[in-house]
């Protein structure tokens, strides 16, 4: 198997001399005339990340199946002897986790993380990349032709979706490891895949054309072993197809030594812009200064002589290695290429913690890294940097790039000191915080709520009750108050608010019921609410009525935090037991905590996951899947704000199915295509007058439904609409199972089945019990329409 480029090192390793660079040639080379740079585009001027996307875990509907890139065996769940990774990430703005059989964090939690499939990991990426200034990612696509590629192409919708929803901009990244038939297969790729997102108004473009990078040609390993030709044929017929293309090339790309082959002069001048690797290649401040004068200087003089863009790879260092040092290592990278002139600059990498070099959100300290497992935390030199940390930095050294804020060595943002988190924020924490709304009328935006000017609002559409306004305090605080006002002159009025908190963004937490709140200019049109003590990062306002106008209106959201010590935590609630069990629901019960300040509610979580908030001891999980193990534990909240460690941790496994349930009924769907608006959903959505139909003259076609969990199946029921006007048709078909949705298993054989309106239009085919949980109907045949059409896919145990 060949190197990885995430671990390929050359002899040039850290600490090791670097290549000697004479003063004849780099005298050579400055003398040169030099072309114009590329004006600001999507990749010059601008941050660019290497997004990965490339985790998957069991039950998150990859079709790659398993702890894809997590474990070493991906059929078998992540842990210390079966892992990929050096680094854990902060799970705590993820929707889903994913129980490993790592050990427990430190603080207790069950050890979970997340899938890149799943939609709300991505989106939440993309938001950060929003928050934190972050342009444009490069997905990283490998060889597409392997078992990966489903996935691949899955990625690159979501990508797309979550670029678009944020107003990021991303581009396909081919990396060329291993890939024998590269020089033939990417042509196709791109033609009969990728270049279609191109019309994506997310979809990079530099110099008014789409951007497309090609990382691996040229370095000196067995897993790229493309010889100079079939690799400058690839550039050339990209930049044929007005594409602008990135060069991901070796370090030492110029003088064709150590990483890099020689003979590739050619292929590297051909690329439009030129981006070295650097990860592996230094761990301390002077390796990197000394990387600037004799490499990066050098390298920047030959592409401005060349007319090629220079856009050097930046990397916040090796975690596990001890390379950060609490951000030197990663401001000086910063402030070394932008001093150098450099047109865009390449972070490598926003989510690989596979290396230890991600800036996404990492666990802070070992309370939430797993216990034993030898992990380090972002405090590892005993200095506490907020998980955000290094996007915080991110942030600050894209605003050096764009010359928003001064040529600086020393970096703007430092971490908190002292070995803890930082202290409180106090005063208006919404102020000109994100905000997001339920709508909007005309120019009357969410944000002019947080803004300085009472005299602006916010106001939703008008007769749609209920409407809601929400902040994002940037970090999860203690909250306590919100005031809320209208602008002075306006009369009287009462609006009907609920306020409520969030960690995530998903789960939310009454902090002050729906009731009447009066604004009246006699008290300057401002209302305070006292609100439940709680650790929220998001507070929203849900206005049900405005007895002054038809619409939700707020001039100023402000919301405050205590500043006064919060006292001790609860103790953790004892003795959780499981006292019922449906297919689909878990009842719990518990002991109840002691406080100081008095206990006023409990959350109930599933692995990670907040699934319910009582105030009482017990509550009722719904939603689960049958015959299905799940993880619970239950944290105590107190009137401070303070959470208690977890209660006991309870698994329990949901009832199976009686054999006449249809285990089909609103589950996911996939295709392999659909014609107009008949599209998969419709054959689980329990009507039997909606259906799905593929691509017409285009057989074979497929459409199956994911069950949540592998069950024993034995029965499956195919319809069309019962009406005459779906006359008798004779559809050629077979039945597959997987437990993976990537390896499959034939449970009935192709045959026609004949669909006759006489007989409602069903078909039933049996076949041997067999466990799995993804169903898959193949369609090679139709008489009635050249398509495969299906209305309702039942799905049952026997």
């Amino acid at each position: 198997m060949a190197v990885s480029r995430r671990r390929f090192v050359t002899s040039v390793a850290a600490g090791s001399a670097l290549a000697a660079v004479s003063t004849t040639e780099l005298a050579a080379v400055l003398a040169s005339p030099a072309s114009a740079a590329s004006p600001p585009g999507d990749v010059v001027g601008k941050i660019s990340v290497g997004y990965q996307g490339w985790f998957a875990c069991p039950g998150d509907g990859a079709p790659i199946g398993g702890w894809w890139h997590w474990s070493r065996d991906r059929f078998q769940p992540p842990s210390p002897g079966n892992t990929t990774i050096v680094s854990w990430p902060d799970m705590r703005e993820y929707i889903r986790g994913y129980t490993t059989a790592y050990p427990n964090l430190g603080n207790g939690q069950p050890a979970q993380l997340f899938s890149s499939y799943d939609d709300q990991t991505v989106d939440t990426h993309f938001k950060w990349m929003q928050q934190y200034g972050c342009d444009t990612a490069a997905l990283q696509r490998f060889n597409p032709f392997g078992d990966e590629g489903p996935t691949r192409d899955a990625m690159a919708q979501k990508v797309r979706a979550a670029a678009e929803k944020y107003g990021r901009k991303f581009y396909i990244m081919y990396d060329v490891t291993s890939w024998t038939s590269m020089q033939s297969q990417i042509k196709t790729d791109w033609t009969s895949k990728m270049s279609a997102h191109t019309a994506s108004s997310a979809y990079a473009r530099q110099n008014g054309k789409p951007v497309v990078c090609i990382w691996g040609f040229g370095f000196n390993d067995d897993g790229r072993p493309f010889a100079p030709a079939p690799c400058l044929d690839v550039v050339n017929w990209f930049k044929a197809q007005g594409c602008y293309v990135i060069g991901g090339v070796p370090t030492y790309w110029r003088q064709g030594i150590n990483d890099s082959r020689a003979g590739f002069s050619e292929v590297y001048h051909a690329f439009n812009m030129i981006s070295p690797w650097m990860v592996g290649r230094t761990g301390d401040l002077a390796g990197l200064d000394s990387f600037y004068n004799n490499v990066n200087v050098p390298d920047k003089a030959d592409c401005d002589a060349n007319g090629i863009d220079y856009q050097p790879c930046v990397m916040p260092g090796d975690l596990s290695s001890g390379h950060r040092r609490h951000g030197d290592f990663y401001w000086r990278h910063f402030y070394n290429m932008i001093r150098l002139g450099s047109a865009g600059l390449y972070v490598s990498m926003f989510d690989e913690y596979n290396e230890g070099n991600q800036i996404a959100k990492t666990s802070e300290t070992q309370a939430t890294t797993p216990a034993g497992a030898n992990i380090r935390a972002l405090d590892e030199d005993g200095t506490f940097c907020s998980s955000d940390y290094y996007l915080r930095i991110t942030a600050d050294g894209g605003r050096m790039l764009k010359g928003q804020l001064a040529l600086t060595p020393n970096r703007p943002t430092q971490p908190t000191t002292g070995g803890g988190p930082p202290d409180p924020p106090t005063g208006n924490l919404a102020l000109n915080k994100p905000t997001s709304a339920s709508s909007q009328n005309g120019g009357f935006v969410a944000g002019n709520a947080v803004d300085t000017n009472v005299g602006s609002y916010w106001e939703s559409a008008n007769n749609a009750f209920p409407q809601w306004l929400q902040v994002d305090l940037g970090t999860a605080v203690l909250v306590n108050r919100v005031v809320l006002k209208l602008p002075s002159g306006w009369e009287t009025r009462t609006q009907t608010i609920l306020v409520q908190g969030s960690t995530d963004g998903s789960q939310w937490t009454t902090l002050a019921p729906s009731a009447g709140v009066t604004f009246n200019p006699a008290s300057a049109n401002t209302a305070t609410l006292t609100v439940l003590a709680s650790t929220a990062r998001y507070v929203r306002l849900t206005i049900s009525g405005n007895t002054g106008w038809p619409a939700a209106q707020v001039s100023q959201f402000e919301v405050y935090g205590g500043t006064s010590e919060p006292g001790s935590p609860p103790t953790p609630p004892g003795n959780l037991t499981v006292t019922g069990k449906t297919t689909t629901t878990v009842s719990l019960s518990w002991t109840p905590s002691t406080d100081d300040v008095g206990v006023i509610g409990y959350d109930v979580r599933q692995g990670a996951t907040v699934v319910g908030s009582p105030s009482g001891t017990s509550h009722t999980v719904t939603g689960l899947n049958p015959n299905t193990s799940y993880t619970f534990s239950v944290v105590a909240r107190d009137g401070a704000g303070n959470l208690s460690t977890p209660s006991n941790v309870v698994t329990v496994t949901t009832d199976a199915p009686p054999a006449n349930t249809n285990l089909a009924i609103g589950r996911p769907t996939a295709e392999s295509g659909h014609t107009q608006t008949y599209g998969s959903g419709n054959v689980v959505d329990g009507n039997a007058n909606t259906y799905w139909e593929s691509p017409n003259n285009a057989f074979p076609q497929w459409v199956q439904v994911d069950l949540g969990t592998a069950t024993s199946v034995g029965r499956v029921v195919l319809k069309l609409p019962p009406q005459a006007a779906w006359q008798t048709r004779t559809q050629t078909l077979s039945i597959q199972g997987s437990t993976n949705g990537s390896s499959w298993s034939t449970l009935a054989g192709s045959a026609g089945r004949v669909f006759n309106p006489a007989t409602g239009n069903a078909v039933t085919v049996t076949f041997s019990a067999t466990s799995t949980r993804y169903v898959r109907v193949n369609f090679t045949g139709n008489t009635g329409w050249p398509a495969g059409q299906l209305s309702e896919l039942e799905v049952y145990a026997s």
